[in-house]
C-alpha cells in the first residue's frame, strides 16, 4: 500500500457539530516471486475491501506516469479510498435560564463641521467613530454627518486630516445641521 493523496471531503452539515473528514487514496498492489501468488493475493485484498461498507475501490488503471515515478514497470493494482474522520468536541456552553432581554437605545443623527486655521473649512478629511466602526468624510464646506449614533453616552470621534490624527469626545447630540459640533483642527502645519 502507498498513500497517493489526501482529499478534502466535507460532510453535509446536518449535525450541530459536523466532524472533519478526509479521503485517503491508497495504491494497493502485491508482490511475490511467483506472479500467480501475487495476483491471488491482490484479488483477495480487493474482495476484502469490497466487503467493507466504508472503503471504496477504484478499478481504473493507474497512469503509467505513477509507475514511472516509482521506478517500476506497471503492475496489477487498484486504488482504495478510505474515509477518515476527526470528531470535533462540542463547545462548552452555559445553560440559558431566562429569556433574552433586548435593550434599545435611541439613535440620532449627528452633525459636525471641521475647521482649520482661520476657520477655513477642511474638505476630504476622515471622521470616524471607531467603537461603532463608522466613518465618513467632510464635504467641501468641512461638514460631516453620521445618520445614526446612540443618543446617550459620550461620542468618541477620531478626525484624520493631512496625516494628523485628533481624538474628539463630546456628550452632546448635535442633531441640527444648522447648529453642528465645531471641531477646530489647527495648526495643520508644523
Amino acid at each position: 500500500m502507498y498513500l497517493l493523496e489526501l482529499l478534502h471531503s466535507p460532510l453535509p452539515s446536518t449535525m450541530r457539530r459536523t466532524p472533519l473528514q478526509l479521503i485517503l487514496r491508497y495504491l494497493v498492489t502485491s508482490w511475490s516471486d511467483d506472479p500467480e501468488e501475487a495476483h491471488k493475493t491482490l484479488v483477495q485484498l480487493a474482495f476484502a475491501a469490497m466487503e467493507s461498507t466504508t472503503f471504496q475501490l477504484e478499478m481504473d488503471a493507474v497512469p503509467v506516469s505513477v509507475w514511472s515515478a516509482f521506478g517500476v514497470p506497471p503492475q496489477p493494482s487498484f486504488v482504495l479510498r478510505v474515509p477518515v474522520q476527526k470528531e470535533r468536541p462540542e463547545p462548552d456552553t452555559s445553560l440559558v435560564l431566562e429569556p433574552a432581554r433586548i435593550q434599545t437605545v435611541p439613535m440620532v443623527s449627528f452633525h459636525g463641521v471641521l475647521l482649520g486655521t482661520g476657520d477655513i473649512p477642511l474638505a476630504d478629511c476622515v471622521v470616524e467613530v471607531p467603537s461603532l466602526r463608522l466613518s465618513t468624510s467632510t464635504d467641501r464646506k468641512g461638514r460631516f454627518t453620521f445618520r445614526g449614533l446612540p443618543a446617550e453616552g459620550t461620542k468618541n470621534l477620531v478626525v484624520k486630516a493631512k496625516g494628523r490624527v485628533l481624538p474628539v469626545s463630546c456628550d452632546e447630540n448635535y442633531t441640527n445641521s444648522n447648529a453642528p459640533m465645531v471641531i477646530h483642527f489647527s495648526p495643520l502645519e508644523g
